[in-house]
């Protein structure tokens, strides 16, 4: 079974004159690629996948597994179990690591139909399942109970956090039997701490060398030095969330070079003041040794 714990970078995709930048995908997967991450994930919603085309994801999808050396996860969604898994037997050549399942959107079922779409998805799935708790996007909280009763079955192995509960948090890393890992990045630290498995955090394409720096001294239980770097990089994560995700984050991936600036609307880009800030920010953080 695959083990998700680490550090998993969610891609961004690149846009250039309102197409796919495949050139500036592939050298930023091998750019954050050698760097000692546990993998991608391709098609999240850090990657705008609900404003691609089905072509343009399949697409997402080559460029992406051509170009890394490490594992990636495919996000897959749908409003019907039966779209998540014609979705998933199109993507079943790739040789996905996994899949990230967030809980239908819009429609807000109940939890005991959260339990029945994740069971069907998890029992079509070729690859293991990560369970995506994301209300903010989808109306919809996985309840804790809930996730705890998909801990029983075989392929779904791990949790992608952002319900923003740390008792829930708390109570899944105790219960141990699926991997948790935090997608809300301003709170990564937090769930480290208590034992989560690692995050999957949009920021960390950014400095990526810091946040592995600060996975490796909270793995080791080195605090006080985890704790001065996350003193830093903890505003950051913030502020790369202060308006809608990946807008900030593309506006300093463009400042450096990787891609244009360009998003696909309805999103757009940061505003010159937030760039401004994070500018400064990412200028006050210590060197690569």
């Amino acid at each position: 079974m695959q083990d998700f714990s680490g550090l998993w970078i969610p891609l961004v995709t690149p846009f250039e004159g309102g197409a796919v930048d495949h050139a500036a995908l592939k050298r930023l997967v091998i750019h954050l690629g050698g760097q000692p991450i546990a993998g991608f994930v391709a098609c999240g919603s850090t990657g705008e996948a609900a404003l691609l085309t089905d072509e343009e994801s399949e697409a997402v999808q080559d460029t992406v597994l051509e170009a890394s050396v490490r594992p990636v996860v495919l996000g897959v969604s749908g409003t019907t179990a039966a779209q998540v898994i014609a979705a998933l037997r199109r993507a079943e050549r790739h040789g996905f690591a996994g899949f990230l399942i967030p809980a239908p959107g819009y429609v807000r079922p109940s939890q005991q139909g959260l339990l029945r779409f994740f069971r069907a998805v998890a029992d079509a799935a070729p690859q293991p399942v990560i369970a995506y708790d994301v209300p903010a996007r989808t109306g919809v909280r996985i309840e804790p109970e809930t996730l705890l009763a998909l801990a029983e079955h075989h392929n779904i192995r791990a949790v992608k956090d952002c319900g923003g509960d740390a008792q829930a948090t708390e109570a899944l890393i105790r219960d141990g039997r699926l991997q948790v890992l935090c997608g809300d990045d301003a709170r990564w630290f937090e769930s480290r701490c208590l034992g989560g498995a690692g995050a999957i955090a949009a920021s960390t394409h950014l400095r990526t060398d810091l946040f592995i720096a600060l996975d490796r001294h909270l793995a080791a239980g080195e605090l006080h030095a985890a704790q001065a770097l996350w003193r830093q990089l903890g505003p950051l994560t913030r502020e790369l969330f202060a308006e809608p995700n990946p807008a900030p984050l593309k506006a300093m991936l463009a400042r450096d070079g990787w891609l244009q600036d360009e998003l696909r609307e309805p999103l757009l880009p940061a505003t010159p003041a937030l760039v401004q800030r994070l500018s400064a920010m990412l200028a006050d953080l210590p060197q690569a040794r």
